[in-house]
């Protein structure tokens, strides 16, 4: 029985349901793009589906719109798929298992891939649809957003004859977004070597902090487990001998990461002050972060006493230790034009201390093209400092403010009729596919909306069933305006 059937809009929810039975995480989308494939031969609706798996989708104009102008729905097809520690689901595999909580929907113990994921289910919900008024439809869902907007990048524009662009991947519904950051992927090897060592060997764990979207979240005083480490590491030398044998944490640039893991090897006799200083941490960051991340745990587990463990060679330590502790992580700076807009950020997202390498890759975001750049050689210095390499991937363009926008003006009425309200009119920190197309096709009028998603990125993201409702009444009344 589905789990979603008394959820309304009914067909939006049937269609979430059905898209959370495919696996689609980031890198994994030929199930889900033939499944779109399929459906829009089912409904007789012309398609292109391109080697990247991005799929345009098109529906002729209802009776009396025949006029006006297509316009172009978009999403993207990919999820970032996180988990709760202990949950065992196989992301490339299993379905996702909803369940109703509240007000909300949920999956258990994982991201529930509501961005995007409630895109393509409106989509879908629309597609499917012949009642509705609504001007020739162009639904194009991407790929791989969620790792660079790498879909949008490769896609060729020239297959879209619309240059009204209603983008569906927003989560905080009454707010309509004009702009967003640009960014790119930080990726940072640092050469190490290794020796062997004897000592008592301990698995120490950062965990239990909230993590989080690194565009929309990265201004809440959230922890980085990454940096929290290397602050741990860092107190950890100047009172003790300390060595590495492994460390890693983080799956994605994009989110903030909620634990890092990683196995030290000390002397016999300090292990007393090694177990009062962790503890001691603990304490203090848990004051540092109050109202944040409370329940912050720093532990640590006994595993051996060995006479012979592979560890970082003196130098490396020092050169692990030196970045995690030198990289710069946040904000780097507020907007002066935008009250409350993040302009510049960074997020030290993926950690792993592998054979031969430190592999590191963060996150950075700027509405500003040379802060962006700025920030990126500064980690590109640190990186060459210590001897590695620092590559730039997935870079993507701001989606800049347009004085001149008709379908804002348009969408605003739409929801001062709707809601009885002004809307709220701003950008984002988040990456959103719009620059892209911006770039792609010329005097592109677009704008982003969504229904309220909290938590995305993380095992606690849930949708508001009521405000997927109410953007579904306001998506119909947009499209009902355009004429």
């Amino acid at each position: 029985m589905a789990v979603l059937s008394e959820c309304r809009p009914e067909r939006v929810f049937y269609y979430f349901e059905q898209i959370c039975q495919i696996p689609h995480g980031s890198g994994n989308t030929r199930e889900i793009s033939d499944y779109l494939a399929a459906f829009a031969r089912e409904h007789d609706l012309d398609y292109v589906q391109d080697e990247w798996n991005n799929i345009v989708i098109y529906k002729p104009a209802f009776p009396g719109y025949e006029q006006a102008e297509p316009v172009i729905l978009q999403g993207h097809m990919d999820m970032v798929c996180e988990k709760a520690p202990g949950v065992e689901h196989d992301f490339e595999r299993d379905p996702l298992e909803l369940e109703v909580d509240g007000n909300y929907v949920r999956a258990k113990g994982t991201t529930l891939g509501g961005d995007d994921g409630i895109a393509v289910a409106y989509a879908l919900a629309l597609l499917e649809a012949g009642d509705i008024p609504h001007p020739a439809l162009e639904v194009l869902i991407t790929v791989d957003e969620e790792i660079g907007l790498l879909g949008a990048d490769h896609f060729d524009a020239s297959v879209l004859r619309g240059r009204r662009l209603i983008n569906l991947d927003s989560e905080e519904e009454g707010i309509l977004l004009t702009g967003c950051a640009g960014g790119m992927s930080a990726v940072c090897t640092i050469p190490v070597k290794y020796r062997n060592t004897s000592g008592k060997v301990y698995e120490v764990r950062i965990s239990g902090l909230l993590g989080g979207h690194s565009g929309t979240e990265i201004d809440k005083n959230r922890g980085n487990a990454h940096l929290l480490l290397g602050r741990l590491l860092y107190g950890l030398k100047k009172e003790m001998r300390l060595d590495i044998a492994s460390l890693e944490g983080g799956q994605k640039d994009n989110v903030i990461p909620r634990e890092c893991v990683c196995e030290l090897v000390i002397q016999p006799e300090d292990e007393a002050k090694f177990q009062e200083l962790l503890g001691n941490l603990q304490e203090d960051l848990r004051k540092e972060y109050a109202g944040t991340d409370e329940g912050i745990t720093v532990s640590w587990k006994f595993l051996e006493e060995a006479s012979e463990v592979g560890v970082l060679h003196p130098v490396s330590c020092e050169k692990v230790i030196f970045y995690l502790m030198n990289i710069p992580n946040g904000v780097q700076k507020m907007s002066g034009n935008i009250p409350g807009l993040v302009e510049t950020s960074l997020n030290l997202g993926i950690l792993s201390l592998e054979d031969e390498v430190l592999y590191a890759v963060a996150s950075i975001r700027s509405s500003v093209n040379s802060a962006k750049k700025a920030v990126a050689e500064k980690v590109e210095y640190l990186t060459e400092f210590l001897g590695g390499d620092f590559e730039r991937q997935g870079e993507y363009p701001a989606w800049e403010y347009r004085e001149n926008s008709p379908l804002r003006d348009l969408m605003a009425e739409a929801y001062r009729k709707v809601y009885g309200k002004e809307p709220v009119i701003q950008a984002i920190h988040a990456g959103l596919e719009c620059g892209l197309f911006y770039e792609k096709i010329p005097e592109l009028d677009c704008i982003s909306m969504g229904p309220d998603i909290l938590d995305i990125h993380t095992p606690q993201e849930r949708l508001d069933i009521a405000s997927t409702q109410r953007v579904w009444e306001y998506l119909l009344k947009v499209l009902a305006s355009l004429r």
